[in-house]
């Protein structure tokens, strides 16, 4: 997962991440990531994501292939490094 720093906070916001951590029982990194996703309209709602697809599988809808590659080439390869 990509780690993101950010310098120079004003010591008023990070009060307020703070307390809302605290408030919401999440560490300030997990509530920095729920302040950025409501700010960019992103869902973060790991129930509603599962629902949406199970109930798009249900609909018939096919899921995504993935293709795998040969499990033996890619032991060899992985031996070779």
């Amino acid at each position: 997962m990509p780690v993101i720093q950010v310098r120079d906070v004003p010591d008023h916001i990070y009060r307020l991440l703070a307390e809302q951590a605290e408030r919401e029982r999440r560490s300030l990194a997990q509530q920095v990531v729920a302040v950025l996703a409501r700010g960019l309209d992103v869902d973060l709602d790991a129930r509603a994501r599962r629902r949406a697809l199970i109930d798009s599988l249900q609909a018939g809808s096919p899921a995504p292939a993935v293709k795998l590659g040969d499990p033996a080439r890619l032991i060899r390869e992985d031996r070779r490094r």
